[in-house]
């Protein structure tokens, strides 16, 4: 595939970014499910969550809204894949063109506005690989229309039982009019009342994760932290895309919409520690935001994230790039001294 890529690059960069996107995925689509792959060094298996990882590095929501590819970037060498994010009735998002590559700077704007085929295509999908193995995370969204966003995401966890690794309530898109706000103490409190009754029996409980955004204000990430910790929440990931816009150098910088990709590493990392040490390393962390090598995903993983995700990096570099940071990875780890990927976790949290 990485082949592939190196030349067809040239070719999709002519393109507008969205449709490169789905030439890529329909590309993948032809691929098999199953493909040989290099075997992960042991110092990345990881067990979060009583499951049991090959490497800590997943594809990020927002590849593959609509569940098309998760055994194909399996395939290519990723831990995990997130798809989604799906809302209950299909919706278009917003109009075209809304997603702009930022070469210069190595990002992306996006304001997509959670366009989504729908939770029955998405279970169609999911119900049809369930004979293969890997994990598979669904990301759920609320409806831009919807009249009552909570049940949107209840929802999503009902029509999705049994067909998820683990479910990420995504409150944080900047693509959605209202859908922030969410975040805030009070409107948590009841999403999270609402959404976790749905998963009532223990014995069968999928993980749960809120998505936060990188955007708020610290007594704002204290309430998130006291919310998701009173009520039993699994995780975080941290953080989604940004509406700050910090010096840039791309010709569509004044596009609005959620930026991704290296202009967001520092500060969504600087987030994730901040939010391991609220959380007092109680939840599992998902570190996501402008991760680009491995020497990236390990100062992730030393905040605080016990696993991590991609995506922009990707637009720019391709599935090469998937075990160039597994590698990397794993040859830090092996310099620093440790047996494990798990034990680097947060060990630099205090110092930032």
């Amino acid at each position: 595939m990485a082949e592939l890529f190196n030349i067809a690059a040239p070719f999709l960069r002519r393109l507008d970014p969205e449709t490169a996107h789905r030439l890529t995925i329909a590309g993948l689509r032809m691929l098999p499910p199953r493909r040989a792959r290099v075997v992960d060094p042991p110092s990345l298996k990881t067990c979060v969550l009583d499951r049991d990882f090959p490497n800590p590095v997943g594809l990020a929501a927002g590849f593959d809204k609509h569940a098309e590819v998760p055994d194909a970037m399996l395939a290519l060498g990723f831990g995990f894949v997130e798809v989604g994010s799906v809302t209950p009735r299909p919706q278009p998002g917003n109009a075209r063109p809304r997603v702009f590559r930022l070469d210069e700077d190595r990002a992306v704007i996006n304001r997509y506005g959670f366009n989504s085929e729908g939770l029955a295509a998405v279970a169609n999908r999911l119900r049809a690989r369930m004979s293969r193995s890997g994990i598979i995370g669904v990301n759920l969204g609320a409806n831009k229309e919807s009249d009552d966003p909570f049940a949107d995401y209840v929802e999503g966890i009902e029509e999705l039982e049994g067909l998820a690794a683990y479910f990420v309530v995504n409150v944080s898109s900047p693509n959605t009019p209202g859908l922030r706000s969410l975040q805030a103490r009070d409107s948590l409190e009841a999403l999270l009342g609402r959404v976790l009754r749905v998963r009532s029996d223990e014995s069968q409980r999928v993980p749960l994760f809120v998505k936060i955004a990188p955007d708020l204000s610290n007594e704002e990430y204290g309430g998130v932290a006291d919310v998701v910790l009173s009520h039993g929440v699994d995780g975080l990931i941290i953080s989604n895309t940004t509406v700050d816009r910090p010096p840039l150098l791309g010709a569509h910088r004044k596009e609005s919409g959620g930026l991704s990709g290296v202009p967001l590493f520092e500060p969504s990392t600087r987030l994730l520690s901040e939010m391991y040490r609220l959380t007092e390393g109680r939840l599992v962390l998902i570190g996501a935001g402008g991760i680009a090598s491995g020497r990236d995903a390990y100062e992730k993983i030393k905040a605080g994230a016990s696993l991590v995700q991609i995506y922009t990096a990707l637009v720019f570099e391709g599935p090469r790039l998937i075990d160039k940071i597994k590698r990397e990875l794993a040859e830090l780890l092996s310099a620093d001294g440790y047996d494990n990927v798990s034990q680097a976790v947060g060990v630099d949290v205090g110092n930032r």
